[in-house]
């Protein structure tokens, strides 16, 4: 799954991952959130641009320089993007809503008891200074009285149920290849860097910060007890335990093999197959009902959890446990714990020199456990009815232009053709917010309980909520994986749904005093984005239905591989920063969606001025002001460490190259701007790709 996430995953500020891994791939607009306001009259804000270079040089530069220029790194940030803006503003706007909660009294139950405790609860750091780590005092107790291997698996399933990840991950979603039905599955896990590269490669900037992980993990041990001499011990057996899984683990790029991460099996078969796991136990202390069948979506590191459970020293085996128990808890304890915490993930690993105000982390967490609740209520006050139905007028255009895009592929059949059709038509849309809401009756926020104890309480709550909902049932369409305040966009495969939630419903994305050009670069280019998504390298080995199925013919499959490779091949060839490349396999199905929405949204746009071109605005034609409003949203400054991190882990492209290199694929373009050759920005049509 592709999570976005503002903290590191394992800290519990995102309870709604409790279960790992609810679905196999979510495939998102953006891997940050937020964007920021434009010019309300005309939709392009001249400032926002640097005049002084030629659009056929650098168009990253002139459309998005001006912006970038006004608006450098703060301390808080190791990317500022446009995304970033907008998701301040929301944060503000969320601020005011849960303080008023927090400021008066509710009778025990309401919502708006349960949002306010909890945010007072993480503000509280008087309290949380004078507990320290004590909430978690027990639990590490527990841990050091281990004395065998049965319960060490004991323990880690424990841990499991309370939301710490330790060795793999587990959870249920769709089954792929029968995509009406859940499926349990297993998924390989327990690195707490996230990306096995980090364990792996020799690279200067890595090596820098794994030295810094190995000085973060002994300082969690001396900070709960352990003398210099138990600490160096204990840190070391936590490096080799992750760095063995980390060997085992499936890189980045190979985990984007929609097949080759789909083993699916009878539970008996793994009871045969895994042996050195107690699942009994695991499921058993989850909560998990007896079922059939389950995928081990990723063999290899699986087994070697099973050969480190069997092999590796007990107090190895402990001294792991005792930090990923620490680690996850470190923004819920006193501020010395968050200090270190960010110091490594968010300092040492991205860049950022300063961690995030204190009421910023509180409606984080806060969005984390009752996001959907606070979702109702930021529908109710800032989303207006009419930006849902003019979305869905929209989504219909983008709908026919892709349509036309797929009849005018000369290098694809009928036949494929025909099936490419019956999933366009088939695309279920979510716009704005969810019909019905999730229930959080069953949550209780207690106030003389520690903010670690309620959020601990909370991740049991989100994956009884999970596991209820989906072992052994029916897969639900009708259900969000985004909250509706959420500033983004997703493609899900196994329902072949595309989701527009109301946060990025408004300028620049989407403005209803801007003209059409500039709605259609912005919003239309997103919706054009998730639509293509269902036909990149991953969506479009699913069919209507949602199912893991080859509709394509022979000839049709090779010659789209063969599109996709030049592609790749490209992007391979960027040189992000002095001597690190961007992985053109790694943002494969992203590119594709952004090279598609692009020509999607500019044949819709077209096709919505009938034959009459409108007037310039501004002294911009609408084929110009459709391109500076789709460059404008992906300004960005950041730094060197952040831009390292994402060529490692993130399927998008760097904003830069979201729009100088994907633009170099447009004849429209070019034309727009007259690009010619001699120009940086031109490609010879012979290098270009077009794939949709």
């Amino acid at each position: 799954m592709i999570f976005i996430d503002a903290d590191h995953p394992s800290k519990k500020q995102n309870n709604n991952m409790t279960l790992k891994t609810m679905l196999l791939q979510i495939l998102a607009f953006s891997a940050a959130t937020g964007f920021a306001q434009t010019t309300a009259q005309t939709g392009i804000d001249k400032a926002n641009m640097d005049l002084s270079v030629k659009p056929g040089n650098d168009f990253y530069q002139y459309a998005a320089g001006g912006w970038i220029e006004r608006h450098p790194l703060t301390p808080e940030f190791s990317r500022y993007s446009q995304f970033d803006e907008l998701q301040e503003n929301n944060q503000k706007q969320l601020r005011e809503m849960i303080e008023q909660f927090a400021n008066n009294t509710y009778p025990q139950g309401p919502l708006q008891k349960k949002i306010g405790s909890l945010y007072r609860l993480s503000m509280d750091s008087v309290r949380r200074n004078r507990e320290g780590y004590t909430p978690i005092k027990g639990k590490l107790a527990e841990i050091e009285k281990i004395a065998d291997r049965k319960s060490v698996q004991y323990h880690a399933a424990r841990l499991s149920s309370e939301g710490v990840s330790t060795f793999f991950g587990f959870g249920c979603d769709a089954d792929l290849k029968d995509s009406q039905w859940n499926l349990m599955q297993v998924n390989q896990g327990g690195l707490s860097m996230g990306e096995r590269d980090y364990y792996l490669s020799d690279e200067e900037a890595t090596k820098k910060v794994r030295e810094g992980y190995k000085a973060y993990v002994k300082k969690l041990f001396l900070m709960t007890g352990c003398d210099e001499a138990t600490a160096q011990k204990r840190m070391e057996a936590v490096l080799n335990i992750e760095t063995r899984i980390a060997k085992a683990s499936y890189s980045a790029t190979k985990l984007r093999d929609v097949e080759g991460n789909y083993h699916k099996m009878s539970y008996q078969q793994l009871l045969a197959d895994y042996p050195g796991i107690d699942w009994s136990t695991l499921f058993l202390l989850n909560g998990v009902p007896a079922f059939e069948s389950i995928s081990v979506n990723q063999p290899e590191p699986i087994h070697e959890v099973e050969k480190i459970l069997a092999e590796s020293a007990i107090e190895d085996l402990k001294a792991y446990l005792y930090f990923k128990l620490v680690d996850d808890a470190t923004g819920a304890l006193s501020d010395d714990f968050r200090k270190e915490s960010f110091n490594f993930y968010g300092h040492i690993m991205s860049g950022a020199e300063q961690d995030r105000p204190r009421w910023k982390r509180g409606v984080s967490a806060v969005e984390s456990v009752l996001g959907m609740a606070v979702g109702k209520m930021y529908v109710e006050k800032y989303f207006p009815e009419s930006s849902k139905k003019r979305m869905t007028e929209l989504v219909r255009n983008l709908q026919i232009a892709l349509g036309q895009r797929i009849d005018q592929q000369k290098w694809m059949s009928e036949a494929t053709k025909k099936q490419a059709h019956d999933k366009l038509d088939a695309f279920y849309v979510k716009i704005g917010y969810p019909d019905t809401w999730m229930s959080y009756d069953a949550l209780d926020i207690n106030d003389s309980l520690s903010y670690y104890e309620n959020l601990t309480k909370a991740t049991q709550f989100m994956s009884r909520y999970y596991i209820e909902k989906r072992v052994n049932k029916k897969t639900d369409k009708t259900e969000w994986l985004m909250t509706p305040q959420t500033i983004n966009a997703y493609y899900n495969p196994t329902t072949n749904e595309i989701c527009f939630p109301a946060g990025i419903l408004q300028p620049p994305f989407f403005n209803a005093e801007a003209d059409d050009a500039c709605n259609y670069g912005a919003i239309g280019v997103v919706i054009g984005h998730e639509m293509t998504h269902g036909f990149d390298d991953q969506g479009s080995q699913f069919d209507k239905e949602g199912n893991l199925r080859n509709w394509w013919t022979k000839a049709d499959g090779e010659n789209f591989k063969a599109r996709t490779k030049v592609m790749a091949d490209f992007f391979n060839k960027i040189e992000v920063l002095p001597g690190l490349h961007a992985n053109g396999e790694l943002t494969l199905g992203e590119n594709i969606a952004d090279q598609g929405g692009l020509r999607i949204a500019f044949t819709a746009m077209k096709n919505s001025f009938g034959g009459k071109e409108p007037k310039p605005i501004d002294g911009f034609t609408a084929e110009q002001r459709f391109y500076l409003a789709y460059a404008i949203l992906w300004g960005q400054n950041i730094t060197p460490q952040e831009c390292a991190r994402l060529t490692l882990l993130d399927v998008h492209s760097l904003g830069r190259n979201r729009v100088n290199v994907s633009l170099r694929n447009l004849q429209d373009f070019f034309d727009a701007f007259d690009i010619k050759e001699g120009d940086k920005m031109f490609r010879p049509e012979e290098e270009r790709v077009v794939i949709w």
